[in-house]
Parts: C-alpha cells; structure tokens; sequence
C-alpha cells in the first residue's frame, strides 16, 4: 500500500511539473505579442547609395513644403517620414502620388522627374522608417462595406474638423490632408485608410479613433470606420 501510494504522489508531482513547464494561453499570447513586436520594429533595408541620390532630388523638389527629413508643416503639407504613415504606405501609392500629384491641392505633378529618379525619393524616405513595412498586409484587407449615409455622420463629427467640409483639406482651412479628392481616393485602400483611422500617427493631431484610451480620439467600431470609408469614396470634392 505504501508503495502504491509513494507511486501516486510521483504521478502527481509529475503531471504538476509538466503543467508549469507548459506555457499556459496567456503566456503564448505574450510570447507571440512579443515577436510581433519585434518584427514590427524591423525598418526595411535601403541601399544607402540611392537613398543618397534620393535625398538630392528631394531637397531640389520637395524640401520647400515637406520641410527638412520630411517631417511637414500643418496646414501646408503632410511629414512624410511618420513611423505609422511609412508603415502602411506602398512603394505604389508612394510612387503614383509623387508621379501623379494631388490635383486641387497644393501637390503638383512630378511625373518629369522619371520614375528612377521618383523611386530614389522613395528609398530616401523609406531610409527614415523604424518600423516595418506592413503595406501589402494593409492593402490586403478587405474593401468596406458600410453605410455611406451613416459615414457622412461620423464624418461631420469626428473628421471634418481637421479635414474640412467633403474632406478638402488645406485648401478649407483644414489642418488634415484632403482625403476627399481622387488624387488620394484613387491610391488609398480602404485597409489604408482603415488601419490610419483606426491607429492614428504619432506627433500629429491624427490620434486614432479605434477603441477607448488617451492615445484615441474617439472609440469607434470597426463597423462605424467602414462607414466613414464608403462615405469618403462618395465625396463631393473627389473629382
């Protein structure tokens, strides 16, 4: 009897063992919390020559509104070196705004400089990121489904503020971009423009609007973001 119960408290501290050696759920959430951030924190690898070059024709083009590294001025033109911007913008939407422009904003064409040299300033901003680029996940969401008329709602409270009547930006004395005109409509995926609501981007007015807290503006669901959504690809000034 003595040694059957000597063999069951073996068993028993045993199987105790094992259980504190397993990681529990909350501890693989942790740990995985923990290599997303991480990767998230792996800035892409530029080839310093052509972010050199890159650098030449920004400070020939862009310095005059984007300032020195970038970094903007409200109220006249976006940073476009934001840890969050540079981490859900593609080199394709990258690419199409520097080469198309923003018509009816202060954005002009640059399609004269070539898409080589366009891609250079491209390499020189990306040379400024910190985190990684998450566009193609971005870009992969699916589009938005909501209702227009609600967005409108949600619009008026919530982002016409900074963005101004039917999202115009600047031009309606607006501190925020104009993301109402088909120069950024055109370009921008609803995952974009989903996950810039829903994240906001540090040292800027755009806080984000996703759940409760102080870095959020307002607590939004996701449903009531892809309203917004379907109600910015409507607006009156997209043309």
């Amino acid at each position: 009897m003595a040694s059957l119960i000597t063999r069951s408290a073996l068993v028993v501290v045993a199987l105790f063992i094992t259980a504190c050696d397993k990681p529990t759920d909350s501890t693989k959430q942790i740990q995985e919390k923990a290599v997303v951030a991480r990767e998230a924190e792996t800035p892409p690898v530029i080839d310093p020559q052509l972010a050199a070059e890159g650098q030449r024709l920004y400070e020939q083009n862009c310095v005059f509104c984007h300032q020195a590294d970038a970094i903007g001025k409200p109220g006249t033109a976006p940073s476009l070196t934001n840890k969050e911007f540079l981490s859900v913008a593609s080199n394709r939407f990258l690419l199409g705004t520097i080469q198309d422009g923003r018509p009816g904003t202060g954005m002009p064409s640059y399609a004269h400089l070539g898409e080589k040299n366009i891609l250079a300033i491209v390499a020189y901003l990306r040379d400024h990121a910190v985190l990684t680029d998450r566009s193609a996940a971005v870009d992969a969401q699916p589009e938005a489904h909501g209702d227009p008329r609600l967005g409108k709602i949600w619009f008026d409270q919530v982002c016409l503020t900074c963005h101004g009547t039917n999202g115009d930006g600047y031009s309606a004395g607006g501190t925020g971009t104009a993301i109402g005109k088909a120069g950024f409509l055109s370009k921008a995926s609803d995952g974009f423009i989903r996950t810039t609501i829903k994240e906001g981007r540090s040292n800027t007015r755009m806080l984000g609007f996703y759940g409760a807290g102080p870095e959020t503006m307002a607590d939004l669901s996701e449903r009531e973001i892809d309203d917004i959504i379907a109600y910015l690809r409507t607006m009156p000034s997209k043309n």
